[in-house]
């Protein structure tokens, strides 16, 4: 339909049959949030929302723009410029994100002539789905079949990475690009190379829940970075701190060797800190640890009663053993960790809210088994792990019913791809 769609946009507004479609998923946040940006390895859930674009070729130097999502709101659709020296307009302008990506490849020695191109997404905006990395890997993907550049699933995700953190300034981890061009369940290493690995399926379904307060990555991410290079000062400012955890911090938040830290010789140290500060290094810490044990348990590994308490503390003693008692164990345990991270966001990072907490506390009583923030967090969407379809809607009703504005009952989905 949304293929149908794009195609029909274009054919109505230029006046000619698109050369090339492509398409490119939304992704769900699934574990270690928030890591990318410091060089943590984050899990991606690729997902059946997904940014259409359709382009042609045409004489000249200048690209003609229209989007269809802004035009069916009533807001300014079209943008033009120019493909040799596309400079940025500003203002949260949505053609910035095309001009970044021109320029992107533009700087990586690809040379384009003019083109129309139009867009259809299904990816709702701010919502913690990743729209503009879709945007960006789809608009990229279309310009690649176009001009028959070459470029791998890793080159895409790569000149969109670039694109917005470099170039637009927006302080955002590879997770979203890396998540929106490979598609599928991922573990994505955000150190170089940059490497990507694929995961097996999760026998589960997966419920996207909008709570409709927008957020923005650009207003979120620099404040926690800032409370974490705050802490990392003190701590390399304590006389008293080992040489061997010394040679592993750095002054800025992707500086240290965060996965080769032990939390337990560093924890009378973090103690020490300002609170914030103190939190902020804890979250980083306990997130990744679990979620190392959490992809043991998605490749088949039950870990024992005591491992998972020796990661998620004494207090989650309960949850694991009915956890571990389920017919259902490993989707159970996968969902326990979803749990844990949601409350590491809402209590280390300061990243929920009462509407969110309302919309996940109904979604836990409906039978999900893990529910968590998808996203920089302070609004957008929560995603759910529900055992089979039947629950899934029984969630997504009571979600609603709890003030989500909106929400999807999603399947895992291919990467970037031409459509047509």
């Amino acid at each position: 339909m949304s293929l149908k769609k794009v195609v029909e946009v274009f054919r109505k507004e230029f006046g000619a049959e698109p050369g090339v479609v492509v398409s490119a998923p939304g992704r769900l946040d699934f574990l270690n949030t928030h890591q990318d940006y410091k060089g943590l390895p984050v899990v991606s859930v690729g997902v059946n929302l997904r940014t259409y674009v359709a382009v042609k070729k045409i004489e000249g130097e200048v690209a003609k723009v229209i989007s269809e999502n802004l035009r069916a709101e009533g807001a300014e659709y079209r943008d033009e410029f120019s493909v040799r020296y596309p400079e940025l307009r500003g203002g949260k302008w949505f053609g910035d994100y095309l001009r970044a990506c021109t320029r992107s490849l533009l700087e990586k020695g690809f040379l384009l002539s003019g083109f129309y191109a139009a867009i259809y997404s299904e990816v709702p905006i701010a919502a913690g789905l990743a729209s503009s990395a879709a945007l960006e890997v789809s608009f990229i993907g279309a310009l690649n079949e176009l001009f028959e550049l070459g470029l791998s699933k890793k080159d895409i995700a790569e000149l969109a990475y670039h694109a917005e953190h470099d170039i637009m300034g927006i302080p955002c981890g590879r997770l979203d690009q890396y998540g929106s061009s490979y598609g599928g369940i991922i573990e994505i290493f955000t150190r170089p190379p940059y490497n990507v690995v694929e995961l097996p399926p999760i026998p589960g379904v997966f419920v996207v829940m909008d709570s409709g307060i927008k957020h923005s990555t650009a207003d979120i991410h620099p404040k926690r970075q800032a409370d974490i290079d705050e802490g990392l000062r003190l701590l390399l400012e304590m006389e008293d701190l080992p040489d061997d955890i010394r040679r592993k911090l750095g002054r800025r938040y992707y500086e240290p060797r965060w996965e080769e830290l032990n939390l337990e010789e560093l924890k009378p140290f973090i103690d020490r800190l300002p609170d914030r500060p103190r939190r902020r290094i804890l979250f980083t810490l306990l997130t990744h640890r679990s979620t190392l044990k959490a992809l043991e348990i998605i490749r088949g590994r039950i870990p024992s009663e005591e491992e998972l308490v020796t990661v998620l503390g004494d207090e989650w003693r309960k949850e694991i053993t009915q956890a571990l008692r389920r017919h259902n164990h490993v989707l159970a345990l996968i969902g326990l960790i979803m749990d844990y991270q949601h409350v590491l966001l809402r209590d280390l990072y300061d990243l929920s809210l009462p509407e969110l907490e309302r919309i996940r506390d109904a979604a836990k009583k409906a039978g999900a088994l893990g529910v968590k923030i998808s996203g920089a967090g302070l609004g957008g969407s929560l995603i759910a792990l529900t055992e089979d379809r039947a629950t899934a809607e029984k969630v997504l009703r009571a979600a609603l019913e709890a003030g989500a504005v909106r929400g999807w009952i999603v399947k895992v989905d291919k990467g970037v791809s031409r459509e047509r």
